[in-house]
């Protein structure tokens, strides 16, 4: 009887361990076929409602004025702050040196005058040769040409306003000696209406914002009343001051009057919006994990439309914030992006939600 125990206990330990080892080893086989991602729901225009911004008034045509030629400051007829008129003598150079230049050119064209008369009479006379003539003749051109520079640069020891507008700095004193081109006031046109205010915005805002976008503007020595702006210009670079972009807003229709150069202002911008409110238009954010292969301004992102198949896009990155990368370019119509599980994928990969 031994025996056909041993061999009945032999059988159900084998029939045990196959019934046992065969889910075991098949659980171990990956699924590589099916990758499991997770999505998150793509939504554009997050700053839609207005982004409050704040920033100083300025205008966009400041102008440094100088000198043409070397020279002591004689006078300096304005102060900061003191509006101007187009054509208004402001700053005059003293006068002996330049005077004395362009004397020496008068007198230098007189005598090529005579010189030249004297050599084409001569040459009438068969006296002087054509060579000698012509060589007069150009000496003439050349004093005249002379003397032109020197009333040039005598009409320029004065400096007089560009515009209508208001003195800003006053960048040198009476009594100093300036080289040419070394600024002496810096003005502007604001006299003419032509102000900006102009604000920092976050890389996100700047996405968000476009040129024209409409802004509600609020003047610090205006209280409780709001005027009407457009953004006109958008920096493309980062300030590095503020580490930020600027954006300039230029005020609409009805000006408030009691305004200076570098008063403070607020606004409140109003990006446009999409017009179906869905992912058409951009910027959009996304987390850093979505973003794969950043290079510079670009990178690629994997999305799916039917939840089946991921497909690889080349995006444009715009800026980037404390846990999300901001898209401005190639996630148009765009419905879901994957967030995990992309490190495993290829375009076209097969994909299995698991938390939408």
């Amino acid at each position: 009887m031994k025996p056909i125990h041993a061999i009945l206990l032999l059988i159900a330990g084998a029939a045990l361990f196959s019934s046992c080892g065969s889910p075991t080893t098949a659980s171990q086989i990956p699924d590589t076929e099916i990758i499991p991602v997770t999505l998150q729901p793509l939504h554009a225009g997050a700053h839609t409602a207005g982004i409050p911004v704040s920033g100083q008034f300025t205008t966009d045509d400041e102008v440094l004025l100088s000198f043409k030629t070397d020279g002591i400051i004689q006078r300096i007829l304005v102060k900061e702050g003191d509006a101007i008129r187009q054509g208004q003598t402001v700053a005059t150079l003293n006068p002996t040196e330049i005077d004395a230049q362009a004397q020496q050119a008068q007198l230098a064209y007189e005598k090529a005058q005579r010189d030249y008369q004297r050599t084409n009479n001569l040459y009438k006379d068969s006296v002087a040769t054509l060579e000698q003539l012509q060589n007069s003749k150009t000496a003439l051109d050349m004093a005249q040409q002379q003397l032109r520079t020197a009333q040039f640069n005598r009409s320029h020891s004065i400096i007089t306003a560009p515009r209508n507008g208001y003195v800003l700095r006053k960048l040198a004193s009476e009594g100093q000696q300036v080289k040419s081109g070394a600024p002496v006031l810096e003005t502007n046109g604001a006299q003419s209406g032509n102000w900006l205010l102009r604000v920092s915005v976050s890389n996100r805002e700047w996405a968000a914002i476009h040129l024209q976008d409409s802004a509600a503007v609020e003047v610090e020595s205006v209280p409780g009343k709001t005027f009407h702006g457009t953004v006109s210009r958008k920096g493309e670079g980062v300030d590095p001051a503020t580490n930020a972009f600027q954006v300039d807003i230029r005020l609409t229709g009805a000006r408030p009057s009691a305004i200076a150069f570098g008063m403070f202002g607020k606004a409140v911008i109003h990006p446009r919006q999409s017009n179906t409110g869905s992912s058409s238009n951009g910027p959009w954010a996304i987390p850093y994990e979505a973003l794969l292969d950043g290079d510079g301004g670009t990178g690629y992102v994997f999305i799916t439309n039917n939840g089946k198949t991921a497909q690889k896009v080349k995006v444009r990155i715009s800026g980037m914030e404390k846990d999300k990368v901001i898209i401005s370019e190639g996630l148009d119509s765009v419905q879901q992006v994957i967030i995990s599980g992309s490190a495993y994928l290829k375009d076209g990969s097969e994909i299995r939600v698991i938390n939408n």
